[in-house]
């Protein structure tokens, strides 16, 4: 579903993302670790078709991800570390509103269903998005990313700001949609929550893939050790 190959991205001469390579199939969830600066955000971004590769080829379900961005974003549901709601909207107006303009009309059953599989409980789901946390915030954005029935997730920074219990169940979701079918690439700095919840695991420095493992190869000790091992050399 993800195909990235020799992908390389400048700016301004400055190299951000150096022949990258990475495959992220059906039912697999990959996380990309690394610090601010490492690229993460930069990636997805392409995958996205909001920025143009310099060279190298980068695909979303076989399709050019920056050449059919139009296709590829119909399949793609997107988490950024804050999403924007409108806060003077409830929950459930907001999650109507994004499939609206999506194109997608649902009774108000549906979008209660939509808001309480992605954990957010039915009495708030009518309360004004102002008096949200951020972790109920973010469960409407995975509501709106889920109602697309997407087939593609890319996250950005996901569980950031949000509490035990709203990380473990963002964890628990992913895992679910990972289940029904969809490929998800998630971009963290959480090494914990990455080796808990994803298949693979790469490690990016630099704009470069310095190492990719299997989760089950490590425990969450180890890998915070290989992580700061790469990042200090």
């Amino acid at each position: 579903m993800i195909e990235v190959h020799n992908l390389v991205k400048t700016f301004k001469g400055i190299p951000a993302i150096e022949k990258l390579t990475l495959e992220v199939r059906k039912g697999e969830i990959m996380g990309l670790l690394g610090s601010n600066g490492a690229g993460k955000s930069t990636t997805i971004n392409m995958l996205l078709g909001f920025l143009e590769p310099d060279s190298g080829s980068i695909k979303v379900n076989g399709l050019n991800a920056y050449d059919h961005s139009v296709e590829t974003r119909k399949i793609v549901g997107y988490i950024p570390e804050n999403v924007n709601l409108y806060p003077y909207l409830t929950g459930i107006e907001n999650l109507n509103y994004f499939c609206r303009l999506a194109d997608l009309r649902y009774s108000q059953n549906e979008l209660r269903e939509f808001l309480s599989i992605c954990g957010l409980h039915q009495d708030a789901q009518e309360k004004k998005v102002s008096n949200y946390s951020k972790g109920m915030r973010q469960k409407v954005g995975i509501a709106i990313a889920y109602a697309k029935k997407a087939q593609v997730y890319l996250l950005d920074e996901p569980a950031s700001g949000l509490d035990p219990i709203a990380s473990n169940e963002l964890s628990e979701l992913l895992k679910k949609l990972a289940e029904e079918g969809a490929a998800i690439l998630m971009a963290s700095h959480d090494i914990f929550r990455v080796r808990e919840v994803c298949h693979r695991i790469g490690i990016l420095r630099q704009g470069k893939l310095i190492k990719e493992i299997q989760s089950t190869e490590v425990s969450a000790n180890e890998l915070e050790a290989l992580y700061l091992k790469f990042m200090n050399n």
